[in-house]
């Protein structure tokens, strides 16, 4: 069994969309992001007490972007990764990991903006330099997006796959902060990969806890 250890609207929300998309079959344990994540039970799990934590088969893992690479080399049949040798491969490695880049300014403004109580800790200066490496990130897949080539509905020239699930989860999370205006072929690509039934599922639940209260948040002037 493939237990997902598992928060709302943070980095484990993209484990979850992919095992959706994946068809296996898996449970998940969802988790509060607070200060639960530092007990030993979940340390023996993720020794920086953080989410996503994989349980498969008596093994465990507990970096995202790892647990991604592996599911898609364990169940090849649904066709989300690309092996070694295969059509795009040295792409899907690059966006793969390129979600994590937008994760980290994403954490960034997560922690000026919600986890940061007190104004006097919280720093104008960051909140606008990290929104503005955001919509950097945008314009890498702006500019991916429209490069003129065949089937460029994705980030990938063979098609839909784990890539476009790791920085569309990103995407997700980074919106809260940088809007997608003047990106237009990213917010296509956004609306159509959001559309698919395992992003829906991977959503927190109605009523459930949520990391951002708000929709967007605005940067700080102090």
């Amino acid at each position: 069994m493939i237990t997902l250890h598992h928060a709302p609207q943070t980095r484990s929300m993209r484990v979850l969309w992919l095992l959706n998309e994946l068809g296996v079959a898996f449970q998940v344990v969802e988790h509060a992001f607070d200060k639960t994540l530092r007990a030993p039970e979940f340390l023996s799990l993720s020794p920086a007490g953080r989410v996503p934590a994989l349980e498969i088969e008596g093994e465990r893992m507990f970096e995202s972007g790892a647990m991604m690479e592996y599911l898609c080399e364990r169940f090849p049949e649904a066709g989300l990764g690309r092996l070694p040798g295969e059509m795009d491969r040295m792409a899907w490695l690059v966006w793969l990991h390129f979600a994590e880049t937008i994760s980290q300014h994403v954490a960034a403004l997560t922690q000026q903006h919600i986890v940061l109580y007190e104004d006097a800790l919280r720093s104008p200066v960051v909140m606008k330099l990290e929104a503005a490496r955001l919509q950097k990130c945008y314009a890498a897949i702006e500019a991916r997006l429209s490069t003129p080539v065949e089937n460029r509905d994705y980030l990938l020239t063979s098609g839909f796959s784990a890539c476009d699930i790791a920085v569309g989860q990103a995407v997700y999370m980074a919106r809260h902060f940088a809007r997608l205006d003047g990106f237009p072929e990213t917010a296509q690509w956004y609306a159509r990969i959001t559309e698919r039934p395992g992003f829906r599922a991977a959503l927190p639940e109605a009523g459930a806890a949520r990391l951002y209260e708000r929709d967007f948040y605005e940067a700080w002037d102090g």
